[in-house]
């Protein structure tokens, strides 16, 4: 019988399979826990409130809802009303009481993260009715956009600068 060794290269190799595999597993585990510490919440009761919305993107139905850094309620439905925005029903815990004049907007987790629904609380002391519809909200921001309004910026601010150096270069030579 012929043994067969592995030469350095093919074990680092096998190496780099191997952690690839363990961070990958890590990664699966860690997203699974966290659906799962969404979705368990309360005692089961919850009730229903709507926002509509220009742009829900990256937004998904089972994404979260939450208050004050607090995981409050997820996403359950998404429809298009009949003035082509996306109305989402946002199915609440029971014991989390939402100000009539609270807002909503759409966060992303971070760059790469999903999003969620972030209820900014309102000042007033009568509160949302199930079935109610939250009257202020803010679209999701696209990276993309960002990112162009970002380098519009800077390219302005940089023309700006240069038009000056000019001026100022065509004065002193008078």
């Amino acid at each position: 019988m012929v043994e067969e060794k592995y030469t350095k290269e093919e074990m680092k190799t096998i190496r780099n399979g191997v952690i690839a595999l363990i961070v990958i597993l890590i990664g699966v585990f860690i997203t699974i826990s966290h659906n799962a510490s969404i979705k368990g919440h309360g005692d089961g009761s919850t009730y229903n409130i709507y926002a509509s919305f220009g742009r829900t993107d990256g937004l998904n139905v089972g994404d979260v809802v939450r208050l004050s850094g607090v995981n409050i309620g997820r996403v359950t439905a998404a429809e298009l009303d009949k003035n082509f925005r996306t109305k989402l029903t946002l199915e609440i815990d029971d014991k989390y009481k939402i100000p009539d004049d609270s807002s909503a907007s759409i966060i992303s987790f971070g760059l790469i993260g999903g999003k969620y629904v972030e209820i900014d609380v309102g000042g007033s002391e009568d509160y949302l009715q199930p079935d109610s519809t939250i009257g202020f909200t803010q679209d999701a921001m696209v990276l993309e956009e960002l990112l162009d309004r970002i380098i519009s910026l800077g390219k302005s601010k940089r023309a700006k600068q240069v038009s000056e150096n000019t001026q100022v270069k065509g004065d002193g030579n008078e």
